[in-house]
């Protein structure tokens, strides 16, 4: 019979625990590689997916390439206005943009000038983020629409951002309708240099290159608010019909080589009728002169702006 030691049993003991120890550090070191090979895939699998853009005054759709455009429509306004923004981004925020385009919708006005607009305006941005505020006492017709053409290029110039950050800028009255569809789908064949767009004045013209583009809405390429910044000519001649003003900037700067006019797909709503007004018909970009609530339901009944309202138990409507 064997004599039985303490010591060496415990010899026994401490040389399979050694073995245990070493296997569980190689197996340690084999989960690591694998933790760590699985996070360099999610970072690369996470790199490629869009994030959510809760923005809501802007319009996104997958990019396609060379067919990209981006386009931003400042709606010029006053601080007082909230029920007409909120409105509008309501008309805006349902429309869909086809894919590759991109179009951000902004609502643009002077300094604010009373204790309330700075709270409640204030609330706006953190909510949408769709607010321009221009260092210039509120004006229509003495030089806002310089201030606003002339400032965007200072304003969207991050280093990181496409160039240029959009491809058209385009002024647009509070009373307007603009299909964005039908904005995009006459846009894709035009320049996207020295671009001068929208419906001709005198109402019955049909020559861009005559007189000037309708204040109700009017769009440049990029490169002539980058000129309208720089050159002196804007600044000789701020004061009188906005919209006259800055068909006089272009004459006399040689600028707007490439002309649009959107008549009749822009127009003034048909009543009371002038030589400016157009029925309302499936050919539409812009409808203006929107002035109260009843021209605007008779016009989004017509383009039946509310055919996509999906089925719910929780509403019910005729």
């Amino acid at each position: 019979m064997k004599n039985y030691t303490p010591r060496s049993e415990g010899r026994k003991f401490i040389i399979p625990s050694f073995f245990f120890i070493i296997a569980l550090c190689v197996l340690a070191f084999i989960n690591e590689i694998r933790f760590d090979s699985l996070l360099s895939f999610g970072r690369c699998a996470l790199s490629n997916v869009p994030m959510n853009n809760n923005n809501g005054s802007s319009l996104l759709s997958s990019s396609s390439g060379d067919d990209e455009i981006r386009i931003l429509i400042g709606i010029l306004t006053l601080p007082d206005q909230y029920p007409r923004r909120h409105f509008l981004r309501m008309i805006y925020g349902t429309q869909v943009v086809p894919d590759g385009v991109k179009v951000d919708v902004k609502f643009v006005f002077c300094n604010l000038t009373k204790e309330d607009q700075k709270v409640l305006v204030a609330l706006e941005i953190m909510r949408f983020d769709d607010i321009i505020i221009l260092n210039c006492n509120e004006n229509m017709n003495k030089g806002k629409t310089y201030t606003y053409f002339s400032s965007l290029p200072d304003l969207f110039n991050e280093t990181d951002a496409l160039n240029p950050p959009y491809h058209y800028v385009m002024k647009a009255d509070d009373d307007t309708y603009i299909r964005l569809e039908s904005l995009v789908a006459s846009l894709r064949p035009l320049p996207r240099e020295d671009l001068y767009y929208g419906y001709v004045i005198p109402c019955p013209s049909m020559d861009p290159f005559v007189h000037y583009m309708s204040g109700m809405g009017y769009l440049v390429s990029w490169d002539i608010a980058v000129w309208l910044k720089d050159s002196e000519i804007p600044k000789k001649h701020l004061e009188g019909p906005e919209d006259k003003v800055f068909g006089d900037w272009i004459r006399e700067g040689r600028r707007g080589k490439n002309r649009f006019n959107a008549k009749w797909s822009m127009y003034n709503f048909p009543e009371p009728p002038t030589r400016c007004t157009h029925e309302l018909w499936p050919d539409t970009i812009a409808v203006h002169l929107l002035k109260n609530q009843e021209k605007w339901i008779r016009t989004l009944n017509y383009f039946n702006v509310t055919s996509n309202l999906k089925p719910s138990k929780l509403y019910h409507i005729p």
